[in-house]
């Protein structure tokens, strides 16, 4: 089964602030595209963009100008399948939210996943090794 790319893991595979979970990041990424394991959600490669070009820290650098950005996010596109919200996805993330206190965009994070069949998730945001409804969360950079 696929399982669920979460936007954190992408962007620590750009990040260069984090050497060691850029390695990681990295690695895990090719290593599920050489088995075609891994989807994204739409909601991914917007947070991704946002994340990316965000200004971050006191200099408010960004980890690529907008162009990089907006090539990476067409070649994810490229690379990985994507699926999209639907009414169904909403509804369950607003159950999700409910039901086990997530935040929004956890939440909505998880509706992915749940929805679509994708298990694992693979995110630093949740705790590894917990099952959320049918999703296993892993974290893939430890």
């Amino acid at each position: 089964m696929a399982g669920l790319v979460d936007t954190n893991i992408l962007v620590y595979a750009y990040d260069k602030r984090d050497p060691k979970k850029r390695s990681r990041a990295r690695d895990f990424l090719e290593r599920g595209i050489e088995e075609r394991s891994l989807v994204l959600s739409h909601q991914t490669v917007v947070e991704f963009v946002s994340v990316v070009y965000r200004p971050h820290g006191p200099q408010g650098e960004r980890l690529m100008p907008l162009e990089e950005a907006v090539t990476q996010a067409e070649a994810l596109f490229d690379t990985f399948p994507v699926v999209y919200p639907t009414e169904g996805v909403f509804r369950l993330a607003l159950r999700g939210m409910a039901t086990y206190r997530l935040p929004w965009f956890d939440a909505h994070m998880w509706a992915y996943a749940e929805f679509y069949g994708l298990s694992p998730l693979y995110t630093e945001d949740f705790e590894s090794g917990i099952r959320i409804g049918t999703v296993e969360i892993v974290n893939p950079l430890r």
